[in-house]
């Protein structure tokens, strides 16, 4: 049963979400041979503010490039 983890910062949509979470599942069916009753997706989202990258949160980030 193969599972794959996604984590993600917050702010996409559910159809985003399901739309990446069905691609990955069609690919893993079409590459392992498996039924897609044996896959598992999960997604994992992150406030803004409990993500960082380059020393500053993703509130930050986001703050900057709307300036």
């Amino acid at each position: 049963m193969p599972e794959v983890t996604i984590n993600l910062a917050e702010g996409r949509t559910d159809a985003q979400k399901t739309a990446v979470m069905r691609d990955i599942s069609d690919s893993i069916v079409k590459h392992l041979g498996v039924k897609a009753e044996d896959v598992v997706i999960q997604i994992n989202e992150a406030p803004l503010n409990n993500k960082m990258k380059g020393g500053k949160t993703f509130v930050e980030r986001r703050a900057e490039q709307a300036k």
